[in-house]
């Protein structure tokens, strides 16, 4: 192979002439005077390796005795001896971790038992205690066997608090769900009273409370709400008072009503005398009536019924025994005819006629 240049036409023309007479071509002549090398750059680059190479690189090679190769399975044996504990360590630690992560659950379930907790804060604390032991015993593994948990707890706190941010009210029902649970100011099936909702609690979630009133209607409140506001729990004591009012007419002898009173509170037989006696009382004065109050006691399962029918025992009692039940009146008093109303005489004042004539200080 002959290295020509493109630019050199009479080298080309040399080099086939001397083809042709079948002559061996002399080494060309560049325009520049140079020699140029007529033989194949690749075989020569093999056929130097070959004459340069030394047969003790192959056997150290072969035999492990090559430098590089030797640090590279000293580094990686010594890699090996300083991972697999580490990796062990972190399986036991691991295996250990879920181990007592299971027994923790299972030990705040007994806690919530014993305390009578509802069925669904066991479920909900402790999924919610699981999964975090969990992802601690995770952490934990990962840190023995060198990576580090930082830059992974550093993003998941992040993340809560965008989503913190995000669902702030959530939270707070959230959070108002968990009190509720474990404060207990009502439980289901209590009747309650908050602000403008008054009826039975049906069911208590981790975000809302479903209440049901008298007229068959479901009312979700946030739990929130329930959490910070002031509440009447009306069944949360075994007894409960109820209260009665009944109205007399004026002029009504209350001696007589108040017997009438005694008798329909002892032939109610839901009437529990032993938590306490029962109080009838003067009440109010009103425009039309004179009010008696009447308190009586009675079980919390008991209260509505004694409420349905005690004031028509009220009515007819008072009929039968001829005393008055009032009611709005107004009294019209007609005027008699008089004689005519006149104004009495006054005498003239006399008036000063200019300026001059007034007497300063004389009142004149």
């Amino acid at each position: 192979m002959i290295l020509l240049d493109d630019k050199t036409p009479s080298l080309m023309a040399m080099a086939a002439a001397q083809k042709d007479a079948g002559a061996v071509p002399p080494p060309p002549q560049d325009e520049f005077g140079q020699t140029l090398k007529a033989t194949d750059s690749i075989s020569q680059a093999v056929k130097d390796s070959l004459r340069n190479m030394d047969i003790t690189d192959l056997k150290a090679v072969v035999t492990g005795e090559n430098t590089i190769v030797k640090d590279g399975l000293h580094a990686l044996t010594e890699l090996t001896v300083q991972f697999v504990p580490k990796l062990l360590a972190a399986i036991l630690v691991l295996w250990l971790g879920l181990k007592v992560a299971n027994l923790l659950r299972k030990a705040i379930f007994k806690a919530l038992d014993k305390r009578d907790a509802e069925p669904s804060l066991k479920t909900f604390l402790g999924s919610l205690v699981n999964l975090l032991l969990k992802a601690m015993v995770v952490f934990m593994a990962m840190d023995i066997i060198g990576i580090k948990a930082t830059s992974f707890i550093a993003l998941i706190g992040a993340m809560g608090l965008a989503i913190g941010m995000a669902l702030q009210g959530t939270l707070q029902n959230f959070a108002g769900g968990v009190i509720i649970l474990l404060m207990k100011p009502f439980k289901v099936d209590d009747y309650i009273e908050c602000g403008q909702y008054k009826g039975y609690i049906k069911e208590i979630r981790i975000f809302h409370t479903f209440m049901r009133p008298f007229n068959g209607r479901t009312i979700i409140i946030p739990n929130s709400e329930l959490a910070t506001k002031s509440l009447i729990n009306h069944t949360k004591e075994p007894q409960i008072r109820l209260d009665v009012v009944a109205s007399v007419a004026y002029g009504t002898d209350l001696r007589k009503a108040k017997e009438v009173l005694w008798e329909v509170i002892k032939a109610e037989p839901l009437v529990r005398w032993d938590f306490k006696e029962p109080v009838i009382a003067v009440s109010e004065l009103n425009n039309s009536s004179v009010d008696i109050s009447v308190w009586m006691w009675t079980t919390v399962e008991d209260y509505w019924e004694v409420w349905k029918h005690i004031r028509e025992d009220i009515y007819i009692a008072f009929n039968n025994a001829g005393v008055e039940i009032p009611f709005p009146q107004v009294t019209v008093h007609q005027g008699k005819d008089g004689a005519p109303i006149h104004m009495e005489p006054r005498e003239g004042v006399k008036r000063p006629m200019a300026v001059a004539d007034e007497h300063i200080g004389t009142g004149a």
